[in-house]
């Protein structure tokens, strides 16, 4: 019986330096904030995921900052690296640094050039086959919204979770009915694979079909709301579940606006760190440029009107 991955794994940022170096204190206080929620529910710590900017980064950083997470967390929580690479050899290699740095698992993407011309479903399991048996650590596969090319429909899905070191299943499903089915599947067929909402945007109503947790950036911004909902969803407590989710429906609508995550939301999202004094500045990797002051006013009205409080680590 495989160990059920289940809880809040934060998809957590990188506080960078003016040069755009990486701000390791900053780093280090940030990871040690986020595991004071532990008790509420947070289970693991995501490095390198797109909300930390792994297109940004050349493969040693994202080795170091795994690295770093790992040392940091000292095993009171459990550590996941993205794996984001064109091909398979690329891909083991990057999932294999990961193991090196001390990570429990990687979150596995599937290549981006399938989202512009797809691929055949035999070629999508043997990518995650092949990476799946050059490491030791456990695999939750990332699975893209059900509109792009690189979407794994259900069958698909089904093979890949049989896999031994799969543990997981990020649903980026964003297709409400066909999200709601697929879980059902999920959950009759694969009941030992853990199943973790990715919406961001709407996790409310993607908690209440009786997913494990979640894997989202929005964790690592508003950790004490996103563990609230989730402790209220599994309690079954709605009108509790209602009230924290509108202060997060409104963090989120001056975060992702609306839609899902992408580069600009995720700069927004680290204005809102800095605007909770998490980090002390709210710099990103180019291309992505900085917000300007209407934006950042936004973030900062946000904050305010939802009762964020100021974590004052810088």
């Amino acid at each position: 019986m495989r160990e059920k991955w289940s809880g809040i794994f934060p998809a957590i940022m990188v506080p960078l330096k003016e040069d755009y170096t990486i701000n390791e204190k900053e780093f280090r206080n940030y990871i040690d904030w986020l595991l004071t929620f532990t008790d509420q529910g947070i289970t693991g710590l995501v490095t390198n995921g797109h909300t930390g900017e792994i297109s940004g980064f050349n493969p040693e950083e994202r080795k170091r900052i795994t690295k770093i997470a790992a040392e940091q967390v000292a095993g009171r929580c459990l550590v996941v690296s993205g794996v984001s690479a064109e091909g398979t050899f690329e891909a083991i290699e990057q999932a294999k640094a990961a193991q090196e740095a001390g990570a429990d698992g990687i979150l596995l993407m599937p290549p981006h050039i399938w989202l512009r011309f797809g691929m055949k479903p035999e070629s999508a399991l043997k990518f995650v086959q092949d990476v799946a048996s050059a490491i030791d650590i456990k695999i939750i596969i990332h699975l893209y919204p059900a509109s792009t090319k690189a979407f794994y429909p259900i069958e698909l899905l089904l093979e890949m979770v049989k896999i031994p070191n799969v543990v997981a299943v990020k649903m980026g499903t964003r297709d409400m009915p066909m999200y709601e089915r697929d879980v059902r599947i999920l959950r009759q067929k694969a009941p030992e694979i853990a199943l973790l909402t990715c919406h961001d945007e709407n996790l409310l109503s993607t908690m209440i079909q009786g997913v494990d947790g979640a894997l989202v950036g929005f964790a690592g911004c508003v950790p004490e709301l996103v563990t609230a909902l989730f402790q209220a969803v599994q309690k079954e407590d709605l009108k509790e579940a209602k009230k924290i989710n509108e202060r997060l429906f409104g963090v989120s609508s001056a975060i992702y606006q609306i839609g899902q995550p992408s580069g600009e939301a995720h700069a927004r999202m680290k204005e809102f760190l800095c605007q909770r004094k998490v980090f002390s500045l709210p710099l990103m990797r180019p291309p992505i440029v900085p917000l300007d002051q209407k934006e950042k006013d936004k973030v900062a009205k946000a904050v305010a009107d939802y009762g964020i409080s100021i974590v004052n680590l810088v």
